[in-house]
Order: C-alpha cells, then sequence, then structure tokens
C-alpha cells in the first residue's frame, strides 16, 4: 500500500482533539471516553477519598456495569444504574455533547437531548447488567492519562512514543 492511499490524517502522529462541549470538573469523573463500544470511565467515590468505581455503559443494549478499582461490585448496581454511572453520563455529555453521546450509544430520544433525558432513554429499556471484565483495562488507561500529566511540557519527542513519525516527515 503506497503513500497515496492514505489519508493526510493517517500520515500525521497527531489526532484531531475535540474541544470539550463545556468545561467540567475533574473532581467526580476525572476520565471518560467513548471507546471500544461503550461510554466508560472512573468515577471517584462519594465516601471513600482512596476509592474510584470504573463504569461502562455499552452502546446499543445499554447493558451496565460498576465495580472499584480492585474489581469488587458497586454496591448500587443492582438491576438498574447506580450514581457512578449516572455521574458518567453527565459528564460524557459535558465532556462531548448531548448529540454525541446519543449517537455513540445510539439512544433515540424525542425533542431536546440532555444527561438526564439520556439516561431516562436507556434506563426505559431495562438493560441488563453487563460485565465488568473491562473495568481494568480503562482503569489501566486512566492511570496512562495521570502519568502524562506527571510530565514537563515539552516540545521533544517522548521515547515511548517514537514509532509516530513527525509531521512533517516524507516517506
Amino acid at each position: 500500500m503506497g503513500d497515496g492511499a492514505l489519508s493526510v490524517w493517517e500520515k500525521s502522529s497527531t489526532a484531531r482533539v475535540v474541544p470539550s462541549a463545556r468545561p467540567r470538573k475533574l473532581a467526580k469523573v476525572p476520565f471518560v471516553e467513548l471507546a471500544d463500544g461503550r461510554l466508560q470511565g472512573v468515577v471517584s467515590s462519594g465516601s471513600d477519598i482512596g476509592r474510584v468505581y470504573v463504569s461502562s455503559v455499552e452502546a446499543g443494549t445499554y447493558a451496565f456495569a460498576c465495580s472499584t478499582n480492585n474489581n469488587r461490585p458497586c454496591g448500587g448496581a443492582h438491576g438498574w444504574f447506580c450514581n457512578h454511572i449516572r455521574a458518567l453520563i453527565g459528564e460524557a455529555v459535558l465532556q462531548y455533547g448531548a448529540d454525541r453521546v446519543a449517537r455513540y450509544l445510539k439512544v433515540e430520544v424525542a425533542g431536546e437531548a440532555d444527561a438526564g433525558t439520556l439516561t431516562d432513554a436507556m434506563t426505559s429499556t431495562r438493560p441488563a447488567q453487563g460485565d465488568s471484565s473491562a473495568a481494568a483495562q480503562v482503569f489501566s488507561r486512566f492511570l496512562r492519562h495521570l502519568a502524562y500529566l506527571e510530565i514537563a511540557p515539552t516540545t521533544a519527542p517522548l521515547p515511548e512514543m517514537h514509532w509516530f513519525p513527525t509531521t512533517r516527515a516524507v516517506a
């Protein structure tokens, strides 16, 4: 496959970053992403500063999972969305916008979409409790993002990302 078949985006080492729909506070939900066919992220515990929950909602089926960072099940996620999942949906709407979250999760909402209407539409289908096997992977990605925050700002290449070509490289 020659360079002619690759788009400009595929040839560069940078990905387009979509700015947040609205600013959000990171204390309650420090990590949220639309990835792997799920809305998933890390939610801080309201009662224990040392505990976080890894929560997710699957696109299409709305199967949900919530467990602590050391794989203990959430006490509130028994047959319905717990407060952690509700907070995750709310922060995803702030981060990505309600329309984008609705499209990704395949939620049909009549009228103006917001976190409440998305949550109501998903819970009205009585979704099943899903598998929490992806929690370790999500938590690992969250820790990886935290590690990048500790790196001093620089324009020099990061050794662990050396396989990406520079944006002006010509093959």
